[in-house]
């Protein structure tokens, strides 16, 4: 019974999940270059907990962005400690970027990060998808050079300004 059902089960279930897969940039490639990158100027929330519930306090800066009528900039996290050795918890900085002459909404912490060399790995992804990738793709590289992640990275978020479009995510580690 099965063998002649495999088609409506293949058009059912599985086309749509290989359809959002490939919409979220999940078969999209990951750039891994070294370059020069920053300066960034931010305003943030210290978070320290499960790395899964880091969006609600992404979500709560946002929203002291907009209670203060600041424009808020790209999505930045700065990922202070490995959640590979915090079973899973981290330390971070987790904001938007800022404008030379924006003011900082309240409740927010002023962070600035200057011009370094890095590691970039840049993704056209989900922000879901996104850094799963970018980390796997930056610790290839990393590894065949004999190197491994080491904290802090920093990871910025451009979304693309529509709602059926997917963003860029860049993740940056020092070199």
């Amino acid at each position: 019974m099965f063998k002649k059902q495999w088609p409506v089960f293949v058009l059912a279930f599985v086309l749509p999940i290989l359809a959002v897969f490939w919409w979220w940039g999940g078969f999209n490639t990951v750039s891994v270059t070294e370059t020069v990158a920053g300066p960034y100027r931010y305003a943030y929330l210290d978070y320290e907990g499960p790395i899964s519930n880091m969006r609600k306090s992404q979500r709560t800066a946002l929203d002291r962005f907009t209670d203060a009528r600041v424009t808020a900039g790209d999505t930045i996290s700065v990922i202070l400690t490995d959640p590979r050795a915090g079973n899973g918890k981290v330390r971070a900085q987790l904001g938007y970027t800022l404008d030379a002459a924006a003011a900082i909404p309240a409740g927010l912490k002023e962070g600035r990060i200057e011009r370094r060399p890095v590691y970039a790995a840049r993704i056209h992804a989900a922000v879901l998808l996104a850094p799963s990738k970018a980390y796997q793709a930056l610790d290839d590289m990393l590894e065949r050079l004999g190197k491994g992640i080491v904290m802090p990275t920093v990871e910025l978020y451009r979304p693309a300004g529509q709602a059926d479009r997917i963003g860029v995510f860049t993740l940056e580690m020092d070199r």
